[in-house]
Order: structure tokens, then sequence, then C-alpha cells
């Protein structure tokens, strides 16, 4: 399973109204650590498939969430449990600091 790409359209359907945690990945196509969080986010997908869905929102195509959850720095990812945010990670620190934020929405 892999990491799925959001909208501002579809992100309350997709992410706040989800049964299962949501973690977003806020980044941008020209953003460096973004790049390196990527394949990181695929592995963790597939990892946790069925318990947490990892999902992408571009910020420069959907400003309007950006804005709302306070995302000032890219890539920042927001784990989402029955609608409200519940952990945040500002930044490229690796697969163990991805895992850990995963591992409170369990």
């Amino acid at each position: 399973m892999a990491t799925i790409n959001i909208t501002d359209a579809d992100f309350d359907a997709q992410v706040l109204q989800n049964k299962l945690p949501v973690l977003v990945d806020f980044w941008a196509t020209w953003c460096g650590p973004c790049k390196l969080a990527g394949p990181v986010l695929e592995e963790l997908s597939d990892a946790y498939k069925d318990k947490v869905l990892i999902m992408k929102l571009d910020v420069d195509a959907n400003p309007v969430n950006s804005q709302k959850y306070g995302v000032m720095s890219i890539p920042t990812t927001v784990l989402f449990k029955d609608g409200k945010e519940i952990g945040r990670q500002i930044g490229f620190a690796g697969k163990d600091a991805f895992e850990d934020i995963v591992k409170k929405g369990l």
C-alpha cells in the first residue's frame, strides 16, 4: 500500500472522517528534505497498512489546509485520529522520528 495523494477538496473526507489514524505529510516538489522523507513514508505505509494511513498534501497546490493547520515549514507531518490532531513532526529527522509519531496513532 502506497502513500495517498490528497487535496484540499478531499482532505476532510480522507483525513478527518477516516476511521483509521491518518499521518498527513505536508510537502512540496521543490523541498529537498521532503524528497528524503518520501521513501521513508512509503516504507512506513507498507509496514503499518490497515493500521495507519499515510497521505501527502502538496502545500503549493493546496494552501487551505496548510494554513488551517499552521504549517510554516516543510516537511511537516501531522497525525490525525478521530478528526483531531494528536501529533506533529516538523522537518525530516529520519525513520525513527516518523515511526514514533505513527505509533501514537495505534
